[in-house]
């Protein structure tokens, strides 16, 4: 069975998709933006400070559906620039304890809404 999981502690989605998908005993999370659920804006230019708030908006969507961000299975980061890796993974590391979950990132041209950083996650619900 699929259910739709949203939560107003995270921003709506800006088009056609879910927040969250529940699917067996997996969430799939949509790429989530820098958007401050609170004001509808990004929370800052700066990469870091948007990684952290596409962090806090997972974990937002995460306990919507019932579980944490300590059962993360897989993400995917994407960056518009690569030189801001090193600085994102500090404050990714501090969202994530061993095991970490397993990871892709990718350096992109663009992002939605000029966005410098977007992460999706996979959660697991046991």
């Amino acid at each position: 069975m699929i259910e739709q999981i949203s939560t107003t502690n995270a921003p709506g989605a800006v088009g056609p998709y879910s927040q969250a998908i529940k699917v067996g005993d997996l969430l799939f999370v949509s790429g989530q933006l820098p958007i401050d659920p609170a004001t509808g804006e990004f929370n800052s230019a700066n990469a870091v400070e948007q990684a952290e708030q596409c962090l806090r908006n997972l974990q937002a969507i995460g306990r919507a559906a019932g579980t944490e961000l300590s059962k993360t299975v897989k993400t995917t980061v994407l960056l518009t620039d690569l030189g801001d890796f090193a600085d994102v993974n500090r404050i990714y590391a501090s969202f994530f304890s061993p095991p970490f979950p397993a990871r892709a990132c990718y350096e992109v041209k663009a992002l939605p809404k000029g966005a410098k950083v977007e992460i999706e996650a996979v959660i697991s619900l046991i």
